[in-house]
C-alpha cells in the first residue's frame, strides 16, 4: 500500500495503482520468501506473471530437506519442488475524475471509499484484501 502512497504525492496517473498497474513485486517476493520458510523451503525463482491482463507473480520454490525413505529406489535424496503463478485483481470500480487531484470515489464489492489526493492518509484506507484480491492462475 505504500506504493499508492508515493504515486499520489508524485504522480498524475496515481488511479493506474488502483488498476493494479506499478506492483514492483518486492513486497511479494519478500511474502513468497516467507511462505516458503514457514514451509522449510525456499523459493527457487520468482518473476512477474500475466494472466487476462491482470498483473501477478510466478513463484518456484524447493524443500530444504528430502523425500527420505522410500519404497522407490534411488528418491531418499530427492527434493520437492513446485510451482505456482497468482494474479492481482481490483476489487473496485471508480470514474476517472478529469482532473487527477479530484476525489475519487471507490466501489469496493459495496464498500465506499473516498481517496482525496489533496488530504491523503495511508493510515486511512482499508487493508489491502479490500481493494484487491488474488487468484491463482496456474
Amino acid at each position: 500500500m505504500e506504493g499508492l502512497e508515493g504515486a499520489i504525492g508524485v504522480e498524475d496517473d496515481w488511479l493506474d495503482w488502483l488498476d493494479g498497474e506499478g506492483f514492483d513485486g518486492a513486497g511479494a517476493a519478500a511474502a513468497a520468501g516467507e511462505l516458503a520458510a514457514e514451509n522449510d523451503a525456499t523459493v527457487t525463482g520468482f518473476g512477474n506473471y500475466t494472466a487476462a491482463g491482470y498483473p501477478g507473480y510466478q513463484v518456484e520454490i524447493q524443500t530444504n530437506y528430502t523425500v527420505g525413505d522410500s519404497i522407490i529406489p534411488g528418491t531418499e535424496g530427492m527434493r520437492a519442488n513446485a510451482d505456482a503463478a497468482a494474479v492481482i485483481k481490483p476489487r473496485c470500480d471508480f470514474d476517472v475524475p478529469d482532473d487527477p487531484k479530484d476525489v475519487v470515489e471507490l466501489d469496493c464489492d459495496g464498500d465506499i471509499l473516498d481517496i482525496d489526493p489533496e488530504d491523503f492518509d495511508l493510515d486511512d484506507l482499508p487493508d489491502a484484501s479490500v481493494l484487491f484480491s488474488v487468484q491463482l492462475a496456474e
